[in-house]
């Protein structure tokens, strides 16, 4: 374990000094666009944040929920390896009901975004091939960590298709 915050914000979304060091430790870069942090590791540290749909250039980002926790990384990256974007692309051409919820979970993603402007640039983009295809597992399980269980029904069978390497309720910072 790494060293854990001192202290966190009263609200948890809210970014710290500390934070924007961490996460970039994280990405190995300058975090860019970040508006809060949209999940946190039990230990405090971030595990997704909340990026603008415009990056401080001027380049349009789709991606609101972004996973930074190297070891979350590290698994999505496991996963699509094995094949798994195609898998679960095969399945939602044939279960109605899956794609109804991968739907939803688009639309839940696109009304967050929303709340941080609208760059016309990438209306109606989501992000991770939301709403007809699965091309980015990092996207949904950062949607999955932010949104809950119940709101993206994929970042949710990534999650627990991964717990046996990587979990959000165990500290591996």
């Amino acid at each position: 374990m790494t060293d854990q915050p001192a202290t966190l914000p009263d609200d948890p979304t809210v970014v710290t000094d500390r934070d924007l060091e961490v996460l970039a430790e994280q990405l190995g870069r300058e975090p860019r666009g970040v508006v809060g942090i949209a999940a946190r590791c039990v230990c405090g540290r971030p595990l997704v944040v909340r990026t603008a749909p415009r990056l401080p250039d001027g380049t349009p980002f789709p991606t609101t929920y972004y996973l930074t926790h190297p070891g979350a990384v590290a698994a999505a990256s496991r996963l699509e390896a094995q094949g798994v974007m195609r898998e679960m692309t095969e399945r939602l051409g044939v279960d109605e009901e899956l794609a109804a919820a991968y739907r939803r979970a688009h639309e839940h993603y696109l009304a967050r975004r929303a709340e941080l402007g609208q760059v016309e640039e990438i209306d109606g983009i989501s992000a991770g091939g939301m709403p007809t295809r699965v091309k980015c597992i990092h996207v949904l399980m950062g949607h999955a960590l932010a949104a809950g269980p119940g709101v993206n029904p994929l970042g949710d069978e990534a999650l627990a298709l991964v717990s046996d390497q990587w979990r959000p309720d165990r500290c591996t910072c």
